[in-house]
C-alpha cells in the first residue's frame, strides 16, 4: 500500500479505480444518501450514481460494489447519520481486495476511510487496511 496527498479525481485520468466511501442509507425514492466527501463529489461527475447505488443497497445490502465508470464503493458506516465503524471499514477492506483480485485491477486509489468528515484517526484505520491492501492500492489524503 502506498500513501499520498492530493486530489483523488486526478487519478481518474491515469486509469485508476476510484474508491468512494459510502453508507447504507436510502432516500424515500430509493437513491443512496451521499451527503459529503468523495461520494458527493462523485455524483457531480457521474449523474445517476446515487440511483444505481440505491438499487444495489436495496438488493444486496451495504457492501463494496463496482458502479462502473471506474467507481467502487467502500462502506464505512451503517447510516448517513452514524459515525464510521471500524468493523465495517475492516470488512470493506477485505471485500475491496477480493473484488480487485477478481476484477484484475492494477491501480486503486482510496481516500482514508472514515478519517475525513467521519473524524477517525488514521492511526486507528491504517492497521485495518494493511492486511488487505497490497502495492496496487494508494491511500490518498487532502492535507
Amino acid at each position: 500500500m502506498h500513501e499520498t496527498v492530493g486530489d483523488i479525481w486526478e487519478y481518474a485520468d491515469r486509469g485508476y479505480i476510484i474508491v468512494i466511501t459510502t453508507n447504507g442509507s436510502l432516500t424515500r425514492d430509493g437513491r443512496a444518501v451521499v451527503g459529503r466527501g468523495v461520494a458527493k463529489q462523485a455524483t457531480h461527475y457521474f449523474p445517476g450514481l446515487a440511483q444505481k447505488l440505491g438499487t444495489l443497497l436495496t438488493e444486496q445490502g451495504s457492501h463494496v460494489f463496482s458502479l462502473g465508470c471506474g467507481i467502487v464503493t467502500f462502506p464505512v458506516e451503517e447510516t448517513a447519520w452514524s459515525l464510521p465503524d471500524l468493523h465495517i471499514i475492516a470488512r470493506s477492506a477485505e471485500e475491496l481486495r477480493l473484488l480487485a483480485d477478481r476484477s484484475g485491477w492494477e491501480r486503486i486509489v482510496v481516500p482514508r476511510p472514515g478519517c475525513g468528515g467521519g473524524g477517525l484517526a488514521w492511526k486507528d484505520v491504517l492497521p485495518l487496511l494493511a492486511p488487505w491492501f497490497d502495492d496496487r492500492f494508494t491511500v490518498i489524503s487532502r492535507h
